[in-house]
């Protein structure tokens, strides 16, 4: 059985929403980045105990929330002494608009995750980009490199997708597959 955790920070309660979606689909463990960027004790040893680190953040100004960053600067201490050393990795991120520069921010997650010599993976989804797609549809927002949500800054986290939330379940799903394999 492979150990599997979702780390993120959430703004909004949206990235909260949709790690949770990852973590169903993993079957992981979720350690919360608190509103001063901070994780507990407890956060630190299921991430040093992990075999995957799934990250998830909002994307704010095209790029993590100051909490994430000042959470993936805490992580020093485990790069220096090489702790995350070929855990696999994956990452997911939500913004209000369609685009929101969501990409640099997966950009940012990925660099993080070789930063600690892991291994990344991706979707594995098709994007939904026919004529008859519509935005309930999995991976509508079109990512390869991580999964991806759209939430209006008006909306409410129980206002997220359908769509959105099965594609972080199906990500998180995979994530957890392709762990088992490097841990077979």
């Amino acid at each position: 059985m492979v150990k599997m955790t979702v780390v993120f920070h959430s703004g909004y309660g949206h990235t909260h929403r949709m790690a949770q979606s990852v973590a169903d689909g993993a079957d992981a463990t979720l350690v919360m980045i608190d509103a001063e960027g901070n994780v507990n004790d407890a956060g630190w040893a299921t991430l040093q105990d992990a075999d995957a680190i799934i990250m998830g953040s909002p994307t704010y100004m095209g790029m993590v929330s100051w909490q994430f960053k000042k959470f993936a600067d805490a992580t020093s201490k485990a790069w220096f002494a090489q702790a995350w050393k070929d855990k696999v990795f994956a990452g997911f991120t939500n913004s209000a608009t369609m685009n929101g520069d969501k990409h640099s921010t997966l950009t940012y997650l990925f660099t993080l995750a070789m930063q600690h010599h892991g291994i990344w993976v991706g979707t594995g989804l098709m994007p939904s980009n026919a004529k008859a797609a519509n935005r309930n549809d999995v991976n509508y927002v079109g990512s390869w490199a991580g999964a991806m949500a759209q939430s209006p800054s008006d909306a409410s986290p129980s206002e997220m997708l359908p769509g959105d939330l099965e594609t972080a379940r199906l990500f998180g799903k995979r994530v957890a597959e392709v762990t088992a394999r490097f841990k077979a």
